[in-house]
């Protein structure tokens, strides 16, 4: 499994935590185990194959900061999206931002670029051209604005 397609599965688990009221480390315990993994895979190639620790670690990582900095992730968000209501933003759309702006504020091991484009390409998979190029916008701003190199 590479980083792209851990980041893929933490995309959809940051879209569930929107329908949650689990704490998200029994969340966590649920979504990434080999029953469920076993269950998706028949209807979704993704889940094919089990992250390895170093690949669950990550996204762990990645989710555990999207639920403690959601507020915070949802304020970028909100600030950077000109124009728009934040309830405007479909969930997935919401999910890939905090994931790729959790990366640029909390993860210094991976380049700006490269949470951003991640987030770009996974957007092309499940939004329409113009939602991409709004995610694309509001990442763009969003590093601009708030990130001093």
């Amino acid at each position: 499994m590479t980083r792209s397609t851990a980041r893929e599965i933490a995309a959809h688990l940051a879209y569930e935590l929107s329908f949650t009221e689990l704490p998200v480390e029994e969340f966590l315990a649920r979504r990434l185990c080999s029953e469920h993994f076993e269950a998706l895979a028949p209807e979704c190639p993704l889940y094919g194959e089990m992250p390895n620790e170093k690949q669950k670690a990550y996204i762990c990582r990645l989710i555990r900061g999207v639920a403690e900095h959601g507020a915070e992730l949802d304020d970028y968000i909100g600030k950077y999206a000109q124009g728009w209501r934040f309830e405007r933003i479909s969930l997935m759309a919401s999910a890939l931002m905090r994931i790729a702006m959790y990366e640029v504020l909390y993860m210094p091991d991976i380049p700006n670029a490269a949470a951003i484009n991640e987030a770009v390409e996974l957007a092309k998979q499940y939004e329409a051209p113009e939602t991409v190029r709004f995610l694309n916008g509001i990442l763009g701003s969003f590093v601009r604005g708030e990130i001093r190199d």
